[in-house]
């Protein structure tokens, strides 16, 4: 009995080892060797989070100001690739990326220390401030006056735990329900379920302009927190890093980025043509003067 034991228990170590083999077979391959080899490159963009990265129409064509800066990144670093687009949520994207099935993320996902221990990304290309959504008829100017009434989030966003912070530091109650996506969050606050939807500015701006009545809601209260953006892609792989950010950190010193910002942030967007009118802040234009990747923890120290 012992012996059968130990042949199992060998047996269970060879699967382990050959498991372990194979994944660090899998990462001893860099991101732009994979790309060459299979001819394809597989970017990771959003359904509902305007103007950032968004689907247009049935056939779903992904656009948005950080799909087009991938784009353009990836034209440059990876031209006969082509290009695979893959919808993904703010709770998925971290394993997405992290395990190699998406090569490139580009939706609008923070950088803190936190997801740095699972992902690396690329220096900020945006910086967004979390404010809320209410309705143009909504008294509430601030977030203390949320005492006790109901407020939406998007599951997976940062915005969650920054409401359960100043909950906690002003004592009041938020009670958060919480929408699968943006336009789900956006919807309790429509239905009136909810009194307030918190989230990133630019991205309130993008669902408010897509709704059936943009003139029905306005951008209020301070801010919770100042949140730099930045595309990103598997950890440990410094060359696809390099690439990416010396592809981005081009387009800024050309200019290129800041037109491309007025594209989708100034200027009319569809799918309703209609303007965010959101202009470039200046942290996000001394950024473009002197790039960097420092992570959210460095902009509410």
């Amino acid at each position: 009995m012992k012996e059968i034991g130990m042949h199992r228990f060998s047996a269970r170590l060879t699967l382990a080892c050959a498991a372990l083999a194979a994944a660090f077979g899998a990462h001893a391959q860099t991101t732009l060797e994979k790309i060459q080899q299979q001819g394809k490159v597989v970017i990771g963009v959003r359904e509902s989070s305007a103007p950032m990265a968004y689907a247009l129409g049935g056939n779903h064509e992904f656009v948005g100001y950080h799909v087009e800066l991938c784009e353009k990144v990836l034209a440059q670093i990876a031209p006969q690739a082509k290009i695979e687009y893959m919808a993904m949520t703010a709770q998925n994207t971290l394993p997405l990326v992290q395990n190699g099935t998406v090569d490139l993320g580009c939706g609008p996902t923070t950088n803190n220390l936190s997801r740095q221990k699972q992902v690396s990304f690329a220096v900020t290309t945006y910086v967004s401030e979390v404010r809320m959504a209410v309705r143009a008829d909504s008294p509430i100017t601030s977030f203390k006056e949320l005492d006790g009434k109901t407020v939406a989030a998007s599951a997976g966003t940062t915005a969650v735990q920054l409401l359960r912070k100043y909950a906690r530091d002003h004592k009041v109650e938020l009670p958060t329900q919480l929408g699968k996506d943006h336009f789900e969050s956006f919807l309790m606050l429509e239905a009136g379920r909810a009194d307030a939807f918190v989230l990133d500015d630019n991205l309130l701006a993008g669902v408010i302009a897509n709704s059936k009545d943009p003139q029905g809601y306005k951008i209020v209260g301070e801010v919770l927190g100042s949140e730099p953006i930045a595309l990103l892609f598997r950890k440990d792989d410094p060359a696809f890093k390099k690439a990416v950010d010396d592809a981005l950190i081009g387009m800024m010193k050309s200019g290129e980025v800041a037109k491309i910002y007025d594209k989708w942030f100034v200027q009319p967007i569809p799918p309703k043509n209609t303007s965010l009118n959101l202009p470039m802040g200046e942290t996000l234009q001394q950024l473009l003067q002197e790039p960097n990747d420092k992570p959210l923890e460095a902009y509410n120290s």
